[in-house]
């Protein structure tokens, strides 16, 4: 598709800085140690009311196939990922009023009354009313990613969203006690590197619980397909850029960079702790189809995430049990 007008071409940021990796190297190491923490996503919607201009699931793309999978499908999965002893299962979609309040909240509920597993829900921007009772239903974390902070990006980027109204969001959500994640996307058509600093100054200001940075991936079903990718080593300079400003944080090594094979995975585990693999059903999993090549894998989920521990180990990585809770509660805990 033909480039969007208003969008300058990127200036990558200089990726050489050692002393800035083997400094975020050292800060996760300091928190974290060798732990890496799984995440199991289940992807149960890729219906989005949304028209972000980066993102295959936008309600424009008229050539994806939709999915909505029923709560026993979900909780067939959320099985699956307790079998595996992950300790974590992400529910996540795009934003879908179908699942509205109170379903969601019987999912999360039966999630936690069945398998005992933490649960991170990353659905997008709702009613307030509706995070407070996802919360009583026993909903320990919420991801809502900024992508970028700079309002006038985040504006032609995301259609009739603003960065305010993320970030009262996320307010009102550490006010309800979630566990509170971030994200951004690193290489955005526009993005300079005076907003890159930008958006680190403000992930410091926040102080979210979990940050995640992604290489921008363009698909070609989105007006943003005929922009250049985002190169992996700059999306793995921002991730130790993401440590420096937010020590604490628990920060995944993304799915997008995992694209890049498992070297580039095992090199941002170096400045990152968390992996998330997908288990979403096999029946579906490829129609989550945020950017190309997300969910590709023709092995089953149970046998990427059997292997993904394997390679883990066998790099010296601990795999801790539970659900690696954020690093404030588990300091508060400390005599």
């Amino acid at each position: 598709m033909n480039s969007v007008p208003g969008f300058a071409e990127n200036d990558p940021p200089d990726i050489s800085d050692e002393g800035t990796w083997r400094r975020a190297c050292a800060l996760r190491n300091a928190y974290w140690g060798r732990a890496v923490f799984l995440r199991g996503i289940i992807e149960f919607s890729n219906h989005c009311r949304q028209n972000c201009l980066y993102c295959g699931l936008r309600r424009e793309n008229a050539g994806l196939a939709r999915y909505r999978l029923a709560p026993g499908s979900i909780l067939e999965a959320a099985a699956d990922i307790a079998a595996l002893g992950i300790g974590t299962v992400v529910l996540q979609s795009g934003e879908d009023p179908h699942y509205d309040g109170p379903a969601l909240a019987e999912i999360v509920s039966a999630v936690k009354r069945r398998f005992g597993l933490a649960v991170t829900l990353s659905v997008g921007e709702r009613d307030f009313a509706d995070y407070a009772l996802w919360r009583e239903a026993g909903a320990d974390r919420y991801l809502l990613k900024m992508e970028t902070f700079d309002e006038r990006l985040h504006a032609r980027l995301r259609p009739g969203c603003s960065p305010a109204a993320r970030l009262r969001a996320f307010e009102h959500l550490a006010a309800l006690e979630y566990e509170t994640g971030t994200g951004l996307i690193a290489g955005l058509p526009g993005e300079s590197p005076e907003l890159a600093d930008q958006d680190m100054a403000e992930l410091a200001r926040l102080r979210a619980d979990m940050v995640s940075i992604s290489p921008f991936t363009p698909h070609p079903d989105t007006p943003l397909g005929a922009h250049p990718a985002c190169p992996p080593e700059t999306a793995l300079h921002r991730m130790a850029l993401a440590r420096i400003a937010a020590p604490a944080a628990h920060i995944p090594v993304t799915s997008a960079l995992g694209l890049h094979g498992d070297a580039l995975r095992i090199r941002g585990l170096e400045v990152g702790d968390v992996l998330m693999p997908s288990l979403t059903p096999a029946k579906v999993r490829a129609a989550y189809a945020v950017y190309p090549g997300k969910n590709a894998s023709v092995a089953t989920p149970l046998e990427r995430a059997a292997a993904m521990k394997t390679l883990l180990l066998g790099q010296g990585f601990s795999l801790p049990s539970g659900p690696g809770e954020a690093w404030r509660k588990k300091e508060a805990r400390c005599p």
